[in-house]
Parts: C-alpha cells; structure tokens; sequence
C-alpha cells in the first residue's frame, strides 16, 4: 500500500470511529492546506463527504473557533458554508458543499489552477462575490460577540498591527525600506477606515467556491474570521488579481451596500506591502522551516 492510500486509510478508519462509513473505492486527498489534510469521499449513498485532519495541535483550537463561526453564520449568507457533522480534536466531517474552486494549488508548480476565469473574471463572480461580501461585512458585531468571535474596534485594529510588527522586527528581522513604509501607513489616519466589519480573513481562490456559471457557491475555510479590518478580505484577490480588478470587485460591493471609505484601494494596496507580518506570524506559531522560509523572503530579510 502507498503513502497515500494509506494516509487515506487512516482517515476514512477516523470517520468510522465516529459512525461515519465511506467508501474506499473514488477516496482522494488532499494535501494542499498548511493545517488539515484532507479526503473526499462518498457514503453508501453517493453523497460526497469532506474530511479534515489537523497537521498540528495549534490547528485544533482554532478548530474549535471556527465551529463557533459557522454555527453563527448558518443562513447569513448567499453562499453556503460548511455544516460540520463531527468535530473532534483528530478529525472533522461534512457534507461537500456544492460547487468546484474557483481555482486549486498545484503542489508542484506552486501555482494556483484556475476553475474559471481570471484574466479577467467573469461579471458573474465579480457581482456574486461582491455581494457576498456586502452582506458577511453586514453581520451584526454583538451576535458575533455573542457567539464567540474576537471582536475589533478600529483603533484595536491598527494597534494589534502595530504590535505585530514590533513582534516581527524583534523576532524576525525586516527590511529598512518595509518597516519605513509600514510605519508611515500606521501612522497615517486618512489609510485607515472608522469601522471594522465581520470579515472571512483568508479569502483566496482555494476557498471560493463556483458553479457552472461562475456565481459563488460556498466559503469554506473560516478559521481566520473575526470583527476587524473589513480590508483584509481584499487584500489576497489584488495580490492575485491586481488593483484594476481589485477597483472593480470595490465598485460592485459599493453598489450592493457594502461600505466604503476614500481611500480604501490605497489602504488594501498598504496592507498587502504588509503581508509579510501574517506570513511571519504564523512561521512564529507553527515554527516550520518552510514557513520561516517564506516569512524572511516577505520580509525582505537576507538568509
């Protein structure tokens, strides 16, 4: 038996500890996320299933956080998101959502394979993706307390930011020419929004599911949700898509009631000049040499 099938093995025996039988016949995995593994596979009666694996014990924590979003965000949203069937520190189980990716990684190449497409996208998932946005930044603050959810203020926003990169520059290095950038976006008031909003947090094409017409689907993977910078579900589509495209994903979400400030395309632009903060946080928790790899790299930091 190869490694993967027997990793697979491995996770379809969880799943049957947990009185969930699937097949082993069609089972695929799924290797591409830092924190889970993951298998596919259907039950006696064809229905496609999703299971997760944590990597690590700092995954199932947070593991716990994001079951506590998705019970929230149940009925909210256009899009479905996943409805966790079994949850447990070794393993998580739901019904597949419906739809594809807008777009998967090759291991390999290191590169995204698009679903659909995005040179340029289609007006259909520009618009569908707008609106989906408009209505998860509307999600009332006090349910989410409520639930569970870190909740931020606009000033506690820009201060964890602050502290993120003290953290980093302490204990990772960073280049002169990015920290004297940062600094001057920190401190610059006419960058920053007055309002957070209840955000995805990791919003790229992995996570976004599509059908047939490219409209959204699904939203899996909300580990980093929270009340803070609604700017943060942009910044991973310029950094794959670009500003012009970025301005016209703005454009629609105006429209469809999503709130905007003057110099919000500047600010999102700013904080993917920062990105290198979040890649070095977590190299920092999950101590990986191939994530501090990639954290200096960001960082501008010679190795």
């Amino acid at each position: 038996m190869t490694i993967v099938n027997e990793q697979i093995e491995q996770i379809l025996k969880l799943a049957e500890k947990h009185g969930l039988r699937l097949k082993r016949k069609h089972a695929e995995i799924n290797e591409s996320g830092m924190d889970f593994q993951v298998v596919f596979a259907e039950d006696e009666a064809g229905k496609r299933w999703v299971l997760r694996k944590p990597r690590r014990d700092d995954v199932i924590e947070r593991a716990v956080y994001e079951g506590k979003v998705l019970k929230l965000l149940q009925n909210h949203l256009p899009a479905a998101v996943p409805d966790w069937r079994i949850h447990t520190p070794e393993l998580i189980a739901y019904p597949e959502l419906p739809g594809v990716p807008a777009a998967v990684i090759d291991m390999e190449v290191k590169n995204y394979v698009w679903n659909m497409d995005h040179e340029p996208p289609a007006e259909t998932f520009v618009k569908s993706l707008a609106k989906t946005l408009a209505l998860l930044h509307s999600i009332d603050h006090k349910a989410a307390e409520e639930a569970g959810m870190h909740v931020m203020n606009p000033d506690g926003v820009r201060r964890s930011k602050a502290e993120q990169m003290e953290q980093i520059k302490r204990e990772l290095g960073v280049s002169g020419e990015l920290w004297e950038r940062w600094q001057n976006w920190l401190s610059d008031d006419s960058y920053w929004p007055e309002h957070t909003a209840f955000i995805h947090g990791d919003l790229h094409p992995p996570h976004i599911l599509i059908d047939q017409h490219q409209s959204i689907t699904g939203l899996l993977d909300w580990t980093e949700a929270k009340i803070a910078d609604p700017a943060k579900d942009f910044l991973l589509y310029e950094t794959i898509l670009g500003e012009a495209e970025t301005a016209r994903l703005i454009s629609y979400y105006e429209k469809e009631g999503g709130r905007v400030w003057p110099r919000m395309k500047e600010h999102i632009t700013e904080l993917q000049a920062a990105y290198g903060i979040e890649i070095g946080m977590f190299a920092l928790q999950t101590k990986q040499e191939e994530h501090l790899k990639m954290a200096l790299d960001a960082l501008g930091v010679r190795q």
